[in-house]
């Protein structure tokens, strides 16, 4: 689960964040963290819309290899 200060930090930033749901690169989400809660953080797609999803899922800036990437596919 990703801690409020990592969180704060990317919605202070603005940065780009890609949120992994499981292994298919596909379900991604990708966007701008706006706010969050014990459960769930809210994300801002570039299309506008928001999403909440859970805090269980894998954070982490767009710009990076995505996580658990390598010779799983």
């Amino acid at each position: 689960m990703i801690n409020d200060e990592q969180l704060n930090e990317y919605r202070l930033s603005g940065i780009l964040v890609r949120v992994i749901r499981d292994r298919d690169e596909k379900n991604d989400v990708k966007g701008i963290v706006v706010a969050w809660n014990d459960e769930s953080v809210m994300i801002r797609r570039r299309n506008r819309k928001i999403v909440k999803l859970s805090r269980d899922y894998i954070y982490q800036p767009y710009e990076d290899q995505r996580a658990g990437d390598g010779n799983e596919k």
